[in-house]
């Protein structure tokens, strides 16, 4: 677990996803003045350099963002989340991509609050410094799945969690079940974000329908489920093809926003193409 590092996937399909998600979560709960709680298991360093390091390795960020950077026909919630990066990239130029910690940062008000956990000591040092400082922010070197006990629910009851592991290890597939139904125990309204991969692994392809229906019946507003596929696994079936987003009390906007952008995601992600693309959801 503490060998991966986020920074060589950086930018990539996967984080698309996962970061126009969040963005559109993060924003709907900035309609409303009172404050939030987000609490983000798995934070990784924060930013990544595409210029140089481990994202300039694999560069994976070309096939991910890179195809976005410079279109000027994006869907809206796709925009929203360009705009977001584009902070970090004031020259116009794409050098560095925001982790989801810069996200949360760059969107969040005096009132709200971060709680961020990084296992990696190179990362969590890296975090600890970019953010470590900042009020309404806490930066630990813990397991995030083993805080949502003394973090939820938030004192103001409205809030995300966002468990995103590695998935390096199987016992994180074991994991996000259990966390998922603790969240909703004790914040039965918090909107849950959960980010899966897209793998040709039995653990990969059996954890959406688990949390459906761990979700059901606990979640006050429901659930959703989207989902990108860009790619093909390799001669021997390995290789990450797309990820999937499970989102518990999504909020209302999201839906929409997801329909819209998602079969536009599919075609300028795909490599080789055609991509295809997922969206379902229930009520509570």
């Amino acid at each position: 677990m503490l060998a991966y590092r986020h920074a060589f996937h950086a930018g990539n399909h996967a984080d698309v996803l996962k970061h126009l998600v969040l963005v559109a979560v993060l924003r709907h709960l900035n309609a409303k003045e009172k404050g939030w709680r987000c609490v983000d298991t798995h934070a990784g360093a924060g930013g990544y350099s595409l210029e140089g390091g481990p994202a300039a390795q694999r560069a994976e960020w070309r096939t991910g963002i890179g195809r976005l950077w410079a279109r000027d026909d994006l869907p809206p919630a796709v925009a929203d989340y360009l705009d977001v990066v584009r902070g970090f990239n004031p020259d116009g130029v794409l050098r560095q991509v925001p982790g989801s910690p810069a996200i949360e940062q760059a969107l969040r008000r005096p009132q709200d609050q971060l709680r961020l956990f990084e296992l990696h000591p190179t990362d969590h040092r890296i975090l600890a410094g970019y953010l470590g400082a900042e009020p309404g922010v806490e930066v630990r070197m813990a397991d995030g799945f083993g805080a949502l006990k003394s973090l939820l629910p938030p004192p103001t009851r409205r809030g995300l969690l966002l468990i995103d592991p590695s998935y390096e290890i199987k016992t994180d597939y074991a994991r996000v079940l259990p966390a998922l139904r603790e969240a909703l125990e004790r914040f039965a309204e918090g909107t849950v974000v959960i980010w899966i991969p897209q793998l040709q692994l039995l653990e990969a392809a059996k954890l959406p329908q688990r949390l459906k229906t761990a979700a059901t019946g606990h979640a006050k507003k429901g659930w959703l489920l989207a989902g990108l596929t860009v790619a093909r696994a390799d001669a021997r079936g390995f290789g990450m093809i797309g990820s999937t987003v499970f989102v518990a009390n999504p909020p209302h906007t999201l839906e929409p926003a997801l329909r819209d952008a998602l079969p536009w995601l599919a075609d300028v992600l795909a490599d080789p193409g055609p991509g295809a693309w997922q969206l379902a959801s229930a009520g509570a």
